[in-house]
């Protein structure tokens, strides 16, 4: 009996030390098998890129309501607001070309224009934009402001271009021949009409914008943008702070003596004074009369140039090296980084 249990015994510790110099070899053909043929899932996180970043310069800004508001710029970028500014949201404009200027009927059509003759238009609040065709041309055609008034949409850019659309910016047509001269800006009060662009340039038309005539100007440099308070009144700015003013509809024009040498790219009325702004952050201001000025900055410290300034609500925005909002404060935030 003793012996049997010995052999028995032997046998046991066989199969033991089987097991033990047999383990390694399991545990590599498991290791071997999962490299082979389980595949890992790697969870890759999305990040999303905030809608305004700062690299981001904007041309345009419109203000249909004191709530909805659109900026347009570089890289085909359009932001949308729906809070007067507090949050931005991105849409899909389908281009990458810079976009120079947008305006909006309401808070659900808009139309930007820009580079290469690039037209877009939206009917859902800029849920989707699509491309509206112009007329051809051998010429770059920048576009580089739409204006509206009413049904009817006009985009002012280089070799003369002055296109009309009477449809919310479905079809588009000229209103004057090519010409090696640029126009910057358009104005209208009722059929009154006024066009600024390079070299003091400056045209009138009393039709509605069915004929165009040209208006002598004691100025040659650039006239970037033009605004009336009424049929009678009207201020233009440009380059190197020229400031032109107008009491007979547009017939004659005076220059404000020079105040500065900043470039000024931006004229409005708004709330019974007239408001100008452009480079290093300058901003110039004056009454009714339009006959005396004062030079000031958007705010303390702002040395950013501007673009464009339209009102909503209580607050201006204004586009340029960034996209800024000015409360009635008098404080200044960029979208998307800190108050000024």
């Amino acid at each position: 009996m003793l012996r049997r249990f010995k052999k028995y015994g032997g046998g046991a510790r066989g199969v033991v030390t089987l097991m033990s110099s047999s383990a390694p070899l399991v545990i590599v053909g498991g290791l071997l098998y999962a490299g082979l043929f389980v595949k890992a899932e790697a969870l890759v996180q999305k990040v999303e890129p905030p809608p305004i970043e700062r690299r981001d310069s904007f041309y345009g800004v419109a203000a249909p309501d004191s709530r909805v508001v659109w900026a347009a710029g570089a890289g085909g970028k359009i932001v949308r607001s729906e809070d007067g500014g507090e949050s931005w949201a991105r849409q899909i404009t389908n281009t990458e070309v810079n976009l120079q200027g947008i305006a909006a009927w309401d808070s659900d059509s808009a139309v930007a224009v820009g580079n290469d003759g690039v037209v877009i238009v939206t009917r859902d609040g800029g849920r989707s934009w699509a491309r509206a065709e112009i007329p051809a041309s051998g010429n770059p055609n920048k576009l580089f402001r739409v204006r509206i008034v009413g049904d009817t949409a006009w985009a002012v850019g280089e070799f003369g271009a002055l296109l009309r659309s009477p449809d919310r910016g479905e079809t588009w047509s000229r209103a004057l021949p090519e010409k090696d001269r640029a126009w910057n800006d358009i104005a209208f009060v009722g059929d009154a009409g006024w066009l600024v662009g390079e070299f003091g340039a400056l045209m009138k038309s009393g039709d509605g914008g069915a004929s165009w005539d040209e208006v002598a100007t004691p100025n040659k440099a650039s006239l970037m943008s033009v605004a009336f308070r009424d049929a009678e009144h009207g201020v233009a700015v440009g380059l190197t702070g020229t400031l032109l003013v107008t009491a007979d509809g547009g017939v004659s024009w005076q220059q404000v003596p020079a105040f500065t040498r900043e470039h000024l790219y931006s004229v409005t009325w708004d709330e019974g004074r007239w408001l100008a702004v452009g480079d290093k952050g300058v901003m110039a201001t004056a009454d009714a009369g339009a006959d005396q000025w004062q030079l000031g900055r958007v705010a303390d410290g702002d040395v950013s140039w501007r673009t464009q300034i339209t009102r909503a609500g209580s607050r201006y925005f204004l586009a340029g090296s960034n996209l800024a909002v000015l409360d009635d404060t008098g404080a200044l935030s960029v979208a998307g980084h800190k108050r000024m």
